[in-house]
């Protein structure tokens, strides 16, 4: 499980690093373009190729946060007690939650080999809604890996509020498990869990 959520996580980096032309592209371009480009980068750093989580974080500030509506996918995470949330709450949930993923990340762009090429497949609509699912697969050695990225336009910029990989979007797998802590100590609860997480 935590190995598919690190191959999530790389996902979500491919599909995000996007320079401010490419956020007005089409979604499939965008994952296209993106994700070439940060391969190339990860194949040649080499602070984010020992995983060193301070290079990985300078990294997702300043590159994947910007083109990922990360407060979507916190609440998201989080589900309806989102709503009950005070704003210093949803402040640390927001902070922890960033840690959380950029301690994956690390493992995660490590992982990247110099053999690899990303082929975006096609590009579904979500009903009744302004979302589309971008299918794509990212091939080397062995079996190809399927992503699919979930993105939503807000003030006409495509981002990223989700990712699957072979059926497992990222977002909804932290949301239930999210949910058994929340059930045991509440928003609060969730927050010492996930700064304890952080910090082991």
């Amino acid at each position: 499980m935590f190995k598919m959520l690190q191959m999530s996580i790389a996902a979500a980096t491919l599909a995000a690093v996007v320079s401010p032309a490419l956020a007005q592209t089409a979604p499939d371009a965008l994952v296209k373009q993106a994700s070439v480009d940060v391969i190339e980068a990860a194949k040649t750093d080499k602070a984010v190729q020992a995983g060193d989580p301070k290079g990985v974080a300078a990294l997702v500030d300043a590159k994947v946060l910007p083109h990922v509506n990360f407060e979507v996918m916190t609440r998201s995470a989080v589900g309806p007690k989102w709503r009950e949330a005070t704003p210093e709450q949803r402040t640390k949930l927001q902070a922890e939650f960033k840690t959380l993923l950029v301690r994956v990340y690390a493992g995660a762009l490590a992982q990247i080999t110099k053999d690899q090429t990303v082929e975006v497949k096609s590009t579904q609509p979500v009903s009744g809604s302004t979302q589309v699912v971008v299918q794509s697969e990212v091939r080397g050695k062995g079996e190809p890996i399927k992503l699919d990225y979930r993105l939503d336009k807000f003030d006409a910029t495509w981002k990223i509020i989700d990712v699957n990989v072979g059926g497992l979007w990222l977002v909804q797998n932290y949301r239930s498990q999210f949910a058994g802590e929340i059930s045991k100590g509440g928003l609060d609860g969730l927050i010492t869990t996930l700064a304890a997480r952080n910090k082991s």
